[in-house]
């Protein structure tokens, strides 16, 4: 293998020059220049190759980069810089210049950090997993959030930036699990159900109290965690052996054997803190993380109150459903109230309850709400009160206590910008070969529905042709499929057979199967319908998108395949927009019409963060084919911002690579006769195609979904 000879000056100057633009920054590259060319052509290549990532970002960057670089080759390995180049870049993007160049300058700070940068498990990047691992969690539904220390609030699960306290990235993702079990199991086994603001504040010796309590409490929950979930319970022991944290001092050992009691609660660590305080150090386990009193106080008085509220009315809502109304507040005294009991049952193998809800003595099948509310409570309190088992008179509470207030996503842009209830995504930067992180700030918003004749006069234009779709699609529904190479069949498979007699001819074993067969395969198949609704839609293409969206409906009821339609459209990246349609369990009907009528255009062409959004949704969707199917009039752009050209290009081909890897198909359909200058980069070359006349739009866009799903 030949050695590429090193690049000298000459080689190297032009393209700092050009990078870091010196015409007009004044940057003296001559020294840099020299002391890269004087390097082996491997570091060259590296250094050049992060100067250029870096200068797409931010020229100062890149200089203050390549001025400290050249000098930590020597005692830093490249991975170790590229994740100080990226921490430096993630930076500004979050903070801006000046934090970015703290990054670059603190590099030596950086470097003490270097296990924990390498092997840690940074919050960012685990969020997402252990936030679904929680939510398959029996219990209340928990958050998960960055803190300071791990613990909760009762409600949210907080975590550190990073944990790594081990030496690989599996092992600290295991102690970042086993951490959040141990906080998900304080709120399902009761640490809360004592006062423990009450019982440690008056305390001598508070903190000490403290520490000994979550010593004796992670006792405790290991054991319950060990008889529900035995094998993260064996994941924590690895994690205490691989520490030295798995041996217990003979009296610490008996206090253990004593909370592994399944009957133990709560009251028996507090019974045996006095006790324990006596010894010296507690044992502290990787993975307990802080009791805060004093949050968890604050949380539940909040929760307790709005949850008894909250059921009450559920429960007065529930009666009437049921044929019991509840009396009027004139009525006569002697009209009942409907009585609502619970029945609890535990069962024995796990201890987990089990709530039935009778009304007036009749078993009632309760709402998964009023389920969740019945254990949050039971969590809280223990048991349910006989008073949170009244229904809420009429105009007893006031709606504010217990409904949730959600912001007006119109609202949200007025005034000083903010991201609360956003979604945030990433963005695929071409230039930096990575991605910017929670760039995209995304909200879902409705489609305000239109009550016009727009849905009338469309299907009365186009009846014939409905009536044509409907019957193609019906034929898709009940044609067969050819079951080719079968051992059994209505026909001789002459493929299969030719090769058979060539394999008998050559020796070879013969196949036995050597028919085709006819099977009336079953559709199973999710598509998510991805509108453009940026500005550039307005006049006759937004009326063939709503035209073509009428009929695909139409059409797709006789199939009985799954779909949803969402438009996107957006103005930089804080202000990325999805529109819903038509959601893909949602039934189609007079609603979904008028939304489809009331679809306008609004702003840029911003696709990634509506790529993503709707592969998380299809994601979520049991089928064995799912497809993303995109309507759009022209390539990705947006206003005032870097997304224009092959920054956008490239975003959206990264976004469709990964739904690619999440199992999803997709296809776009534009009217941009100029498409295929980068529709074959973004898409693959036979995932496209491009109508000339908008005005076949409904027609082409029907046979191209009988094609793709056939």
């Amino acid at each position: 293998m030949s050695v590429q000879a090193s690049l000298d000056i000459a080689d190297i100057l032009p393209s700092l020059e050009k990078w870091l633009d010196v015409e007009f920054t004044f940057y003296r590259v001559e020294e840099l220049a020299a002391d890269i060319a004087r390097r082996p052509r491997g570091e060259q290549n590296f250094l050049l190759d992060w100067i250029r990532r870096i200068a797409t970002t931010n020229i100062e960057i890149a200089y203050q980069f390549a001025r400290r670089a050249p000098a930590l080759l020597g005692r830093m390995d490249w991975r170790m810089i590229e994740a100080w180049a990226l921490h430096a870049m993630d930076s500004y993007d979050k903070s801006g210049l000046r934090a970015a160049l703290l990054v670059i300058e603190g590099v030596d700070g950086f470097a003490a950090q270097r296990h924990a940068r390498v092997a840690g498990a940074l919050f960012e990047d685990i969020d997402g997993i252990l936030f679904n691992f929680v939510r398959g969690l029996s219990g209340r539904r928990l958050n998960l959030a960055q803190g300071d220390v791990a613990y909760t609030d009762s409600e949210t699960l907080f975590l550190p930036t990073v944990i790594a306290e081990l030496e690989t990235l599996e092992d600290n993702f295991r102690l970042a699990k086993a951490t959040v079990t141990v906080l998900w199991a304080q709120t399902r086994f009761g640490t809360f159900h004592f006062d423990l603001q009450n019982a440690l504040s008056a305390h001598p010796r508070r903190e000490q109290a403290l520490r000994v309590f979550t010593a004796l409490e992670t006792l405790r929950l290991e054991a319950c965690i060990r008889r529900e979930l035995p094998g993260l319970y064996r994941d924590m022991q690895y994690l205490k052996a691989l520490l030295n944290e798995d041996r217990l001092s003979p009296t610490w050992q008996i206090y253990a054997n004593t909370l592994a009691d399944p009957h133990a609660s709560v009251e028996d660590s507090l019974r045996l803190l006095p006790l324990a305080m006596e010894e010296p150090d507690p044992p502290r386990f990787c993975y307990q993380g802080e009791i805060r009193p004093e949050a968890v106080a604050q949380c539940m008085a909040a929760r307790i109150q709005r949850e008894k509220a909250l059921l009450r009315v559920k429960l007065a809502q529930l009666a009437e459903e049921h044929g019991h109304p509840l009396p009027a507040k004139d009525a006569p005294t002697q009209i009942p109230v409907p009585h609502f009991q619970l029945k609890q049952e535990e069962d024995a193998a796990s201890g987990a309850v089990e709530m039935e809800l009778m009304l007036d003595g009749v078993p009632l099948p309760a709402p998964e709400d009023v389920k969740a509310l019945l254990t949050s409570i039971q969590l809280d309190l223990g048991h349910i009160p006989d008073e949170y088992l009244t229904p809420a008179g009429p105009g007893e509470y006031d709606p504010s206590l217990y409904q949730e207030q959600t912001p007006d996503p119109n609202d949200v842009w007025q005034g000083a910008y903010h991201e609360i209830g956003a979604t945030l995504y990433d963005e695929w930067d071409f230039g930096r070969q990575h991605y910017r992180k929670n760039w995209c700030v995304m909200r879902e918003k409705d489609v305000t529905p239109v009550y016009d004749d727009f849905a009338r006069e469309t299907l009365a234009r186009y009846s014939g042709v409905v009536k044509h779709l409907r019957r193609s699609f019906e034929a898709m529904r009940d044609e067969n499929k050819l079951y080719k190479r079968q051992p059994y069949g209505d026909e001789v498979d002459i493929d299969a057979l030719v090769e058979a007699l060539a394999d008998a001819r050559d020796g070879r074993e013969m196949s036995d199967r050597l028919f085709t067969r006819m099977h009336r395969a079953e559709r199973n198949i999710a598509v998510m319908f991805m509108v453009d609704m940026s500005g550039s839609t307005r006049g006759w293409i937004n009326d063939a998108e709503r035209e073509t969206l009428l009929l695909l409906c139409e059409a797709l009821e006789t199939l009985g395949d799954r779909y949803g339609i969402y438009g996107f459209s957006g103005q930089t990246r804080k202000r990325c927009e999805l529109y819903r349609i038509k959601e893909i369990d949602e039934p189609y009907g007079e609603l979904v019409k008028a939304r489809i009528s009331g679809i306008r255009p609004q702003d840029y062409t911003r696709m990634g963060f509506a790529i993503r959004h709707l592969t998380r949704l299809l994601s979520r969707v049991e089928a064995r084919t799912k497809l993303l199917i995109t309507l759009s009039d022209g390539k990705p752009d947006d206003y005032f911002d870097v997304y224009r050209g092959q920054y956008g290009i490239e975003d959206t081909r990264q976004a469709l690579i990964e739904a690619k890897r999440a199992g999803i198909h997709s296809f776009c359909i534009t009217i941009d006769q100029e498409a295929r200058d980068y529709l074959p980069h973004m898409y693959g070359a036979a995932h496209y195609a491009i109508i000339d006349d908008v005005r076949k739009l409904p027609l082409k866009v029907a046979d191209i979904y009988r094609r793709l799903t056939t």
